[in-house]
């Protein structure tokens, strides 16, 4: 019996967040120079995005580039930019064909202007598709993307828009990058790391969270799905009991 068999599709979660990390490590132990595990770590996103579909994920997220991540060697900081620009130029026609949409949260400021004009044909290209929402965080930073909620919260207080007391987690969501998306299910990093790196905070409140050794460029369909099934087998409680959740399971 394959593994993507054994997913339970009533169980699937709605959304899905990756933490792609490892591909320096990757390299390293190769004697490779890092880009060669960036580049190698691009197979890894087709698998991913094909599991997801096969199992009928809605949302899937992927971390691509962080707000931190600009910190990083020039050189490698272009070769990133540039790889990011020439997969997207190859894979839009098959993620329109696939019927996925494609969209970009982050600061887009940041970005240089070739690679946001490359993002945004792929982005009207694929907009109107609804079998899977795609969305790359690139120049993202979740603390960023909180601080620019609450300024703009604050500009509809001072503006008379929004009063005080209206101000709920809806209001905030309303305010994020992610407003369109639902709260993450599931959270995935790889390569053994243990953190959350600045990733979707607020969006990760109740998410259930899975770490696996596997570096980024090794990880694989199957992967992904013993993901789900590890999902899947975890009780969630939302802040109940587990006898609430069995008494609510039993109506």
């Amino acid at each position: 019996m394959d593994i993507l068999s054994q997913i339970d599709s009533q169980k699937v979660p709605k959304h899905v967040a990756v933490i792609m990390d490892g591909n320096g490590r990757w390299a390293k132990l190769r004697g490779k120079p890092r880009v060669f595990g960036h580049k190698n770590g691009v197979k890894s996103v087709r698998e991913v995005i094909d599991a997801a579909g096969n199992a009928g994920v809605k949302t899937l997220t992927l971390y691509a580039f962080s707000t931190e991540n600009w910190k990083r060697p020039k050189a490698e900081v272009k070769t990133l930019m540039a790889l990011l620009l020439t997969s997207l130029k190859k894979e839009a026609k098959e993620l329109n064909k696939n019927n996925i949409k494609l969209q970009i949260i982050g600061n887009q400021e940041s970005l240089p202007k070739s690679v946001l004009k490359g993002l945004n044909k792929v982005i009207e290209l694929t907009k109107n598709n609804d079998a899977l929402t795609l969305t790359i965080a690139l120049s993202y930073g979740s603390r960023e993307e909180i601080v620019n909620a609450i300024k703009n919260i604050s500009k509809k207080i001072v503006n008379n828009q929004l009063s005080i007391e209206e101000i709920d987690e809806n209001i905030i969501n309303n305010h994020l990058y992610t407003f369109t998306l639902p709260d993450v299910d599931l959270m995935i990093r790889t390569s053994g790391e243990k953190r959350i790196s600045n990733f979707l905070l607020w969006q990760i409140a109740y998410a259930e969270l899975h770490f696996t050794d596997v570096l980024w460029p090794d990880f694989t369909k199957n992967d992904f799905y013993n993901a789900l099934l590890e999902y899947q087998n975890r009780e969630r409680r939302f802040g109940k009991t587990g006898e609430q959740i069995e008494t609510t399971n039993e109506i």
